[in-house]
């Protein structure tokens, strides 16, 4: 018998400890500075703010989109927007909705370990027996309606199994070598919209090379779209990046407090830096799985070359986009 049947025999992940699930979360993550897009949002906006600010895709900002596709799964108070201090200025534009998702300003950038762990445990303070579904805020989703059913069924089988940390993974159209990549292994579970599967290996950015042999093999591209439990959460950063853990678990004294903003900055100080995947991701324990979205047109608009080549494939054609420079 090979070790993959094995793997196969062994029980379905998280099968003790069930509890009753509480409510269902999201954490929106728009902390990032989108460095390789400054150029093209140059273009579009005649400054240099993030791009999950920007209106690349219409009259609504990435960020407004990623919030709005959101409710009825789960309404604006149960939605938190963990930005930095310096993008403030930037939200009222960015949303359109006077209800505001609740935000937490970071002071400085710790990485993206900091700024989920921080989502995780002011969620947890509020509602120990949440679910929380962590989201960037930058990315393009054309089947909305078919992408928030996917999540809703994932978030319902992690609500029944509280130790499963579940990615969603999505069908790659070509080896890519921008993006990570998710290698599945054994079935692990189902959701009602599908099967879950243990998370073999994860390959970021890989070569060229490497890229082709994940795209034939079958791998899928890391969304970095995760559903899980908020107490799994943090017991994942406590195993992972315990220092930085330790800091932010402090902070649940104060959330909610006049103290909120200075206690994260004093946590902040000496926070450690940390990659959420690199750190945490790839060396948390065997209750990681992926689930494959349905056929979803995703994209990381994560440069000017990719922003351009999808809209011109899906044929949305932006005002801004006739005032880019032509090539000779």
């Amino acid at each position: 018998m090979s070790d993959r049947d094995d793997e196969a025999r062994k029980p379905p992940l998280a099968v003790k400890g069930r509890r009753p699930a509480g409510s269902l979360w999201a954490i929106v993550l728009a902390g990032g500075e989108g460095i390789r897009l400054r150029p093209l949002v140059r273009q579009v906006c005649g400054d240099e703010r993030p791009k999950q600010y920007v209106p690349l895709l219409g009259s609504r900002s990435l960020l407004q989109q990623t919030v709005d596709r959101l409710p009825p799964l789960i309404p604006r108070e149960r939605t938190v927007l963990v930005t930095m201090r310096s993008h403030i200025g930037y939200l009222a534009g960015a949303l359109a909705d006077l209800r505001h998702p609740r935000v937490l300003a970071q002071p400085q950038d710790r990485g993206t370990a900091a700024a989920i762990l921080l989502g995780a445990h002011w969620v947890q303070a509020r509602d120990p027996g949440a679910t929380v579904i962590v989201l960037p805020s930058d990315h393009l989703i054309v089947e909305e309606a078919l992408f928030t059913e996917h999540l809703a069924a994932v978030a319902r089988s992690v609500q029944q199994h509280a130790e499963w940390m579940v990615l969603l993974g999505a069908q790659p159209t070509e080896p890519e070598t921008e993006y990570g990549w998710i290698e599945a292994g054994p079935r692990a579970g189902w959701t009602t919209d599908g099967p879950l599967y243990r998370v073999a290996r994860f390959w970021e950015k890989p070569s060229p090379e490497v890229a082709s042999t994940l795209f034939v093999k079958g791998c899928l591209w890391n969304t970095f779209v995760l559903v899980t439990a908020a107490r799994t959460l943090i017991g994942a950063g406590r195993e992972c990046v315990p220092d930085l853990n330790q800091r932010l678990a402090r902070l649940a004294d104060f959330f909610g407090t006049e103290h909120e903003s200075w206690a994260i900055s004093q946590a902040y100080v000496l926070a450690p830096r940390a990659n959420f995947s690199r750190s945490v991701l790839q060396h948390c324990p065997g209750a990681l799985a992926v689930s494959k979205l349905p056929a979803v047109t995703w994209c990381d608009l994560g440069s000017p070359a990719r922003v351009v080549k999808t809209l011109t494939s899906l044929g949305i054609s932006p005002p801004w986009l006739s005032r880019l420079p032509q090539p000779a």
